[in-house]
């Protein structure tokens, strides 16, 4: 039996690396954990979003996973690095997969990053991408509102244009030609905050940066899954398990979610 690669979430945001990890890995098995009870992370202490990260990772444990993606920007800024210590299997983040394609797309070398107001304050993707290019000129902002609007399932319509607009006003003026998504609820508002902000800006999710280095670190420590069958993922929920299906069904295509098991999960 393969083991499965485990990714975590604060809520349903992470199901857009999911959904990428499907696309590009089609062999690899996915058990998928979103704390929805208790999402939003970002407005939470670092002390509380490492005590319910580590919580999340004991259930995946348990599943005996080969690997951890940790697809939530929050737990990634407060908990990558204790995590990568104390864990016997490799472990990824979402900051530096997305900041490394900021740095490829931007031109002008102004880049923006909205996030919660955890990832915001712990400045984890300013750091990620100077380290990168010492002269990005990094523009930060936080959007308190986005991921409890996501968790609800207003992806769209007049009351999600009216919040994200509102809510991006301060990054207009900015000389920014790219801005980051850094947070993984919000590739689910994508088409709305491309409008609000304007063609003009190149926006960057970090799912597909993220899938694309979970290959290669699969790659890299030969735990390729080598069976031909196709695998069953297993995703599950701390919250509402009617609210979690839907969003699903939102993010992926009928057959797809047909290969997956949703369940609701207490940790």
């Amino acid at each position: 039996m393969e083991k499965a690669i485990g990714v975590i979430d604060s809520g349903v945001g992470g199901l857009t690396v999911a959904h990428e990890l499907m696309r590009q890995l089609p062999k690899e098995k996915i058990i998928y954990l979103g704390d929805t009870a208790r999402c939003p992370y970002g407005p939470r202490s670092k002390a509380e979003v490492t005590k319910f990260t580590w919580e999340m990772v004991d259930f995946l444990q348990k599943k005996n996973i080969k690997m951890l993606v940790i697809a939530c920007n929050t737990a990634t800024a407060f908990t990558l690095n204790e995590l990568k210590e104390k864990l016997d299997i490799p472990v990824i983040g979402v900051i530096q997969p997305g900041a490394r394609a900021a740095i490829k797309f931007t031109i002008n070398n102004h880049v923006g990053i909205i996030g919660t107001e955890g990832t915001i304050r712990s400045r984890a993707y300013t750091k990620a991408l100077k380290k990168i290019k010492a002269e990005i000129d990094v523009n930060a902002l936080a959007c308190p509102l986005f991921v409890p609007m996501v968790e609800q399932g207003i992806l769209s319509g007049e009351r999600a244009k009216a919040v994200v607009e509102d809510s991006l006003e301060p990054m207009k003026n900015k000389l920014i030609d790219t801005l980051i998504l850094g947070c993984t609820h919000y590739p689910l508002l994508k088409e709305t905050i491309q409008e609000a902000i304007g063609n003009h800006v190149t926006v960057i999710s970090s799912s597909e940066e993220t899938a694309r280095e979970t290959s290669t670190i699969l790659e890299v420590h030969q735990i390729q899954n080598k069976e031909e069958d196709i695998p069953v993922h297993e995703f599950y929920t701390t919250g509402e398990l009617e609210i979690f299906i839907e969003i699903a069904k939102s993010i992926f295509i009928d057959p797809k979610l047909q290969m997956v098991t949703i369940k609701k999960a207490v940790i």
